[in-house]
Parts: structure tokens; sequence; C-alpha cells
């Protein structure tokens, strides 16, 4: 069976004019200093999501668009993107906010456990069941269920899920009492479910079921013009909780910050900046020594002299990450949020060709 991954949700057109030129670089004139107080949360903020990028828009168009529908959906991303952020705002932008809102990490839990935790169990249904137990389905009723790290499921609870999602019923363990429970599911993973169903460790008919409707995540890396924004969030609430007065972040800090590769994402730059703000003692943010050593560490790129300069090294860059591919929806023009007719006339108006791309990637693939 051969997988496909449909991404065109989150692949919309847009003018190059509105996907270019809001990256800060790593010597712009948006790394500010922080003037004392300032927070720049704005509603989505409330619910922990801080960010003006597009790509950031894209996915808080598609919350908005599923949100109130009973849809599944699958949020993919990878470890510390916020996914869990972003179900809990499925949750509260839907008719079921009043309801319950519950978490469950399919990894978190020892694999023998797993089904009583979903389920729940009768007295005695197993040796140390000494009283009946509520599930995560029971206690999710009429609300929302997330179940994190969906791609880590052991096989042999598959189709008890499957049932739970097709029918909405099931049976505590050592009960054949059918139960009704009326959940809205969220998944989330940053494993790729289409290759683990063609490894045979992911049934197909649940992959399907859960994958109704696609929210995919980008890494901080592809939204490095929300770092500046999420680091005086940061700031402001940590120095708030241990009780530090920050009143300025110099700019040669906020270019550290920005040119960061943060292959652990929002995660990492949140722990960071709690660090950072622990240290401080003179109301400036003194930044800790950063792991260099990361993986996708990036050199700073000389600045571009005129705006097409600027757009063809971007396009570029893009190429180098995509190893050449520019169609699909891997490919740079899916990154880029472009059309791959788009893309091609641009790089052709640009001078962009094979060579110009890295040599790990000879020939580009249309």
């Amino acid at each position: 069976m051969t997988m496909t991954r449909d991404t065109s949700a989150i692949a919309e057109q847009t003018e190059w004019a509105d996907d270019f030129g809001t990256a800060p670089s790593c010597d712009t004139a948006a790394l500010r200093a922080v003037a004392p107080g300032d927070n720049p949360s704005d509603p989505d903020a409330l619910h922990g999501i801080v960010g003006g990028s597009l790509a950031l828009r894209r996915v808080l168009r598609l919350v908005r668009s599923v949100a109130p529908t009973d849809a599944a959906v699958l949020i993919r991303g990878e470890t510390g993107t916020g996914k869990e952020l972003i179900a809990s705002l499925i949750h509260k932008s839907s008719s079921r906010r009043a309801r319950p809102f519950v978490k469950f990490n399919c990894t978190a839990i020892p694999a023998g456990l797993l089904e009583s935790e979903l389920f729940g169990h009768e007295r005695g249904a197993f040796t140390g069941a000494i009283a009946r137990r509520i599930g995560r389905f029971e206690i999710a009723h009429r609300g929302t269920l997330l179940l994190d790290e969906i791609g880590d499921l052991p096989l042999e609870l598959q189709p008890k899920l499957l049932r739970m999602l097709e029918d909405q019923e099931f049976e505590r363990l050592g009960s054949a009492h059918t139960i009704r429970s009326d959940v809205r599911i969220v998944a989330a993973t940053n494993r790729p479910l289409e290759e683990l169903v063609e490894a045979g460790q992911f049934r197909a008919d649940l992959y399907y079921r859960l994958n109704v409707f696609s929210v995919e995540l980008p890494a901080l890396r592809e939204r490095s013009e929300d770092i500046p924004l999420l680091v005086r969030h940061f700031v402001a609430n940590y120095a708030q909780r241990v009780g530090r007065h920050i009143e300025s972040i110099p700019p040669e800090v906020m270019a550290t910050l920005v040119c960061h590769p943060w292959p652990g994402n929002i995660r990492e730059l949140q722990n960071a900046i709690q660090r950072a703000v622990i240290l401080s003692r003179s109301g400036i943010l003194q930044l800790p020594t950063l792991d260099t050593a990361a993986k996708g560490a990036r050199t700073p790129a000389t600045r571009a002299e005129t705006f097409e300069d600027a757009a063809r090294e971007h396009i570029l860059e893009v190429l180098r990450e995509t190893h050449g591919v520019v169609a699909g929806p891997r490919g740079a023009a899916a990154r880029l949020g472009l059309k791959r007719t788009t893309l091609l006339s641009k790089m052709q108006r640009l001078g962009i060709e094979a060579r110009d791309v890295a040599s790990s990637a000879p020939t580009i693939a249309p």
C-alpha cells in the first residue's frame, strides 16, 4: 500500500510580497530592546500562542475553520512546536468548551495499563484492580480528548480505539456492559504516520479515521520572525514569576536568539529564556551559552543588498533544505506558500539554476 500525505490545506497560495520580508535576519532593526513591562501578547496569546508570521496565521485560520465542527483533527509537528496548545485552542473555540478537555499521552503510560487508562476497568478485572476505574473516554464525555503521541499507540490497542471512534461506544476492562461516550478526538504526533502504516505498525483504517482534518505546525526555524515576540513574551512572564526586573534585551542578545536553529523549537526557546531571566541581575537580559552544536545550526548569511537579492537568497535556502525539490507536499513551493508554477516563474526571473543549489541537490525537480 502506498500512503500519500495531503498538506494542501496548509499550502495555500500567497503572493511573494506577502510571504517574503517578514522574517528578520540576524542584523535587522527588528531586534529592538524591550521596554519595561513590554508584553506583546495578543488575544491568541491568552491561550499561550504568540506570533504574527504567515505560517502561524495559516495554522490559526485552519483552527478557526475546524473548531466549531466535531471533526477529528490530526495535529502534526516536531517536538516542542506547541501541538498541545493548538489542541487546547480547538477545544476552547468549539461548542464543547464548557465540557472537559482531557489530555492523554500515549507514551507516558506503560503499555499494559494503556487500555485501562483509556477505557477504564471494573474491580477485579486484573491483579491489582481493587476498585472500579473510570477511563479517559468517560471523563471526556461531551468534551474533547487529546491523544498525544498517537503514533506510539500499541498496535493491539488500535482496533478498540477505532471502534470507539466509529461507534462512540466501548466496554470497560472486565465488563460486558457497553458504554456510550460523545467525545471529540484531537490526535497529535511528531512521527510520520504514513510510514508507520507502510511498516505495518499503524492501522490504515485508524489513520484515515484520525486524519479527517490535518493541521501541520511549522518548526520555529520556519517562523523566525516570531522569535522576538516570543522572547519578549517569555521574558515578561518569567521576570514576573521569579521577581526579576528586566528593563532591556540587548540587540546582540536578540540577534543570537533569532539566529539560533532551535531544534527543540518553542520549548527549547522557552527554557533558554527562563534560564536567562534567572541569571540576569542588572535589569539587562543576560543570555547563557546556547548549544552551538545543535543539529541544523545555521551560519548567518551576509545581508542582501536589494529586495530581489534577498528574495533570491531565501528561495535558494529553501531549495537547499528540500534538496532541490520544487513540487509536492514537502517541496520548496509548499514551504514558501506558492504554487509550483509561480515559484518556477520567480526562479527563472531571479536567474536561479540547478548549479546554484548546494552540491547535495545537483538537479532541481519540478
